[in-house]
């Protein structure tokens, strides 16, 4: 995967099909250790020990229609190619969480990408799940909750929307890597 918002958008996706109906994500860096971090947390029925502990690695797969599991061996291959780091916590019942981190200025670390279309494509893709996404980078912080814009919305509109959806973009204007 060319940008890290894929690897976001492909764990994402497994939290849904996890059962989650909450995927927090929340991205940030600190300048002064160079470091860039990505957090993905869900509320799904997360994974016993055993299905843990060979999580990344990509030949043990809970899926059926395949053998193999690529998303997260791929990120913690990215992850590691910069001197960070994948650690993933999980618990039957109660969800998962996977915090990625990334040198910020090692020349092999992949751009974020769009993060906005990301958010988007699961917003439109899961219109009945919620969404947490934040993000503070170069000093621009964005919030997406869409619990909080249902309910501004009150029933009237729905998320899918597209005055909505245009106003969620809206707040990814000023793309950061």
């Amino acid at each position: 995967m060319q940008d890290l918002s894929l690897h976001i958008l492909d764990i994402a996706e497994n939290a849904t099909r996890a059962g989650a109906t909450l995927i927090e994500i929340d991205i940030s860096e600190d300048i002064g250790k160079d470091l860039l971090k990505i957090r993905i947390q869900d509320n799904g029925r997360g994974m016993d020990p055993e299905t843990l502990k060979g999580a990344t690695d990509p030949f043990v797969t809970t899926r059926t229609t395949r053998r193999v599991g690529m998303g997260l061996p791929l990120l913690k291959q990215a992850a590691r190619e910069t001197g960070g780091d994948l650690l993933l916590t999980s618990e039957s019942g109660k969800g998962t969480r996977v915090l990625a981190t990334f040198q910020k200025s090692h020349i092999d670390r992949r751009p974020l990408g769009d993060m906005g279309a990301t958010l988007i494509t699961l917003i439109m893709g899961n219109p009945d799940l919620d969404f947490v996404y934040r993000s503070n980078l170069r000093e621009q912080e964005v919030e997406v909750d869409t619990r909080s814009i249902r309910k501004a919305l009150n029933s009237t509109v729905r998320i899918t929307d597209p005055a909505v959806i245009r106003l969620i973009r809206d707040l990814f204007s000023k793309r950061v890597d």
